[in-house]
């Protein structure tokens, strides 16, 4: 009987144990999510500023990108027409953009950027859309194409002034976009070579008498090519690059007011750019120079120059010009100072005179009449105060510019007469960035 119980009571206590043990725990099954194919990242600025000057200088869009204070002109009082000064406030240079990542092509990661600003392309467009970017890169693990419009590559985005004005160093250093076809090579992890072909977009190339808008370029059957090394690694970045220029001005010209006659006369031109900069989370420093012919389509000085002989086709020099600046700043994250400094001159093309019957025009930045700049310097210095996205920026700026007569050579150089003229430019700027 107690072997009964006893049988009965082990039998309750397993059953009570079974019923208590902890069933497995269900795993739900959560789907596979397919790779996302595309991805858009929105960005750009609001940004007003407001600019004083002292002198009338060569600009574009209502005052708001300044190249050289303009030559003395006396009016019949004796007084310099050109000293006068000036104010605006402007919120044109407010950009927007989109870079795109998509599905692989090839084997390669797809990128792409789409930009504007409100710039315009004339001062008749003023507050339109401009397109600055439009470019897809193709990259695999050592080669990279790019493939539409973006900086000219004498343009370093790494390494340009980072001034208040947004002249971002025009004058001294080159500027503008081109529609292009870029290959880069990556040799080891710090040390690449990348060449370049292009034509020239924006800003527009000089042309002759009788051309339209880039048809120097257009007419040309080569397009540019640039030739570029960079070494780059956490704190350095060094590059140096060469460039050949053929530009064909016109297709036709008139021997006489009655007829026309083909011509295939080119502009030639070459150019060397070096560049140097070091950063850490204190500082950097930035230095850059270029030397070359006919770069009028990089908003610097100087172009070519042409000369025709009677029942002949106009013929073409390039003008040379050289430059070179230095920008320091501050890294700070609240407040940031900065100094900037530069330099450029033009140095004409060597031509030592006309021949008899030969006569002579120029096609260049930085010619009024029979004036010509002979060279521009430039300080500015400025102090970021930043938080968060917003910036607020006070910037001074001197600007000085040495004018003389044409050279009686014909080079495009400046000779006798010279002047010198000056403009301080007054800056604030206020950006909020997204």
């Amino acid at each position: 009987m107690r072997k009964k119980y006893l049988f009965l009571l082990l039998g309750i206590i397993s059953l009570e144990g079974f019923a208590q043990a902890p069933k497995p725990e269900t795993i739900p099954v959560v789907p596979t999510l397919p790779a996302k194919e595309w991805d858009f990242n929105f960005y750009g600025f609001i940004r007003t500023d407001y600019i004083f000057d002292t002198r009338k200088s060569a600009q574009v869009r209502e005052d708001n990108l300044n190249l050289y204070p303009l030559d003395k002109v006396l009016d019949v009082n004796g007084e310099d027409l050109n000293d006068a000064g000036s104010s605006n406030i402007l919120s044109v240079v407010s950009r927007v953009g989109v870079k795109v990542k998509g599905p692989d092509v090839w084997g390669a990661k797809m990128t792409g950027t789409l930009e504007g600003d409100f710039f315009g392309n004339t001062e008749a467009s003023i507050g339109l859309v401009r397109l600055r970017q439009a470019h897809v890169n193709m990259e695999w693990s050592k080669t990279s194409l790019l493939v539409g419009q973006t900086w000219y590559p004498t343009f370093i985005p790494e390494i340009f002034p980072a001034v208040a004005n947004f002249n971002t160093g025009i004058m001294f250093n080159p500027f503008g976009w081109a529609s292009q076809i870029k290959v880069k090579q990556n040799f080891t992890k710090e040390l690449s070579f990348a060449v370049t072909i292009y034509k020239e977009r924006e800003f527009t190339t000089a042309t002759a008498v009788g051309g339209t808008q880039n048809s120097a370029s257009i007419n040309s059957p080569l397009p540019t090519f640039h030739g570029q090394f960079q070494f780059k690694n956490t704190n350095w970045l060094a590059g140096l690059g060469v460039e050949y220029k053929s530009l064909q001005p016109l297709t036709e010209y008139a021997p006489t007011s009655t007829t026309k006659a083909k011509t295939s006369e080119k502009v030639n031109s070459t150019s060397i750019v070096g560049f140097l900069k070091y950063s850490n989370d204190k500082f950097s420093i930035k230095a850059y120079g270029i030397t070359g012919g006919n770069m009028t389509n990089l908003v610097m000085l100087g172009g070519f120059v042409g000369y025709t002989n009677p029942l002949q086709p106009e013929k073409y020099e390039a003008t040379k010009t050289s430059s070179f600046w230095i920008d320091l700043a501050s890294n700070g994250k609240k407040i940031a100072p900065g100094l900037f400094v530069g330099y450029t001159n033009n140095e004409g093309n060597g031509r030592n005179g006309l021949v008899t019957g030969e006569t002579v025009k120029y096609y260049m930045r930085g010619v009024s009449g029979s004036r010509v700049v002979d060279n521009v310097w430039r300080a500015s210095g400025r102090v970021e105060f930043k938080h968060n996205k917003f910036k607020v920026t006070p910037e001074l700026e001197y600007t000085a510019a040495t004018w003389g007569d044409l050279n009686v050579n014909a080079s495009g150089k400046a000779g006798l007469n010279k002047t010198d003229v000056a403009n301080l430019r007054a800056l604030l700027s206020c950006a909020y960035s997204f």
